[in-house]
């Protein structure tokens, strides 16, 4: 089962080492960041499914983090703050965050209220578990795609690149609509990017790559991903 990446934006060793056992337990893979400026960048760049935000950070407030982020994306962010004024939740909550956790915590609470956001998420996204196209079954909980019953193995990337297609079954799309959503907009022109992640994609999902009907390319505008009674 592919694991969960949550990030951790936060300058205080002592969480990571705290949180680090707790999250790998529970099915989750850890990457971390501890300014402003990089936790920007991993969002853009890996595509985290949650993010764990303080709000002290180095070089600034973790809020100039959740009005960045939400220009251009809707993953779950939790604050995880000793600030613990109203005010302080309310505008966290009101930049977009998905809730609001004091410091001190206990991390069972934590990992509900990830389970939670993760949760609301889907729903806002109008997301099923498990999504059926061409010959294909994504199930967007436990990160498996089954090809006529084979798992088949792909990377965390590669699974966000079939996810998105797949949500917009039958419909094109355009490269800079799937770089900005897999990649961030930071990557919103790199086309040639995208084939390299498509022509990867289609070894592994396609019966003959060389002859794509599960992955299709509209010339000069993107590439569509077949309904389930297209084959």
């Amino acid at each position: 089962m592919a694991k969960i990446r949550v990030l951790i934006v936060d300058d205080e060793p002592a969480i990571l080492r705290f949180l680090k056992p707790a999250l790998e337990a529970n099915n989750y893979m850890l990457m971390t960041a501890d300014t402003v400026a990089e936790s920007i960048k991993r969002i853009a760049a890996d595509t985290p499914d949650i993010v764990v935000l303080d709000l002290g950070l180095p070089d600034g407030d973790g809020k100039d983090v959740i009005r960045q982020v939400r220009k251009w994306s809707d993953v779950p962010i939790i604050v995880l703050s000793a600030r613990d004024r109203e005010a302080e939740k309310i505008e966290a909550l009101d930049l977009g965050s998905d809730d609001f956790v004091n410091k001190p915590f206990g991390v069972g609470e934590l990992l509900a209220r990830m389970r939670t956001a993760l949760r609301h998420r889907m729903e806002r996204a109008d997301e099923t578990p498990v999504l059926r196209t061409a010959n294909l079954e994504i199930d967007s909980v436990r990160h498996r795609v089954i090809r006529d019953t084979v798992e088949l193995k792909l990377t965390p990337k590669e699974f966000d690149l079939l996810s998105f297609l797949s949500r917009h079954a039958g419909k094109v799309v355009t490269h800079k609509q799937i770089l900005s959503a897999v990649w961030g907009p930071a990557h919103a022109a790199d086309t040639q990017y995208l084939r390299v992640y498509i022509g990867q994609l289609r070894q592994k999902i396609e019966v003959d790559p060389g002859e794509p009907h599960v992955i299709i390319t509209e010339p000069g505008i993107g590439y569509r991903i077949a309904e389930a009674n297209e084959r």
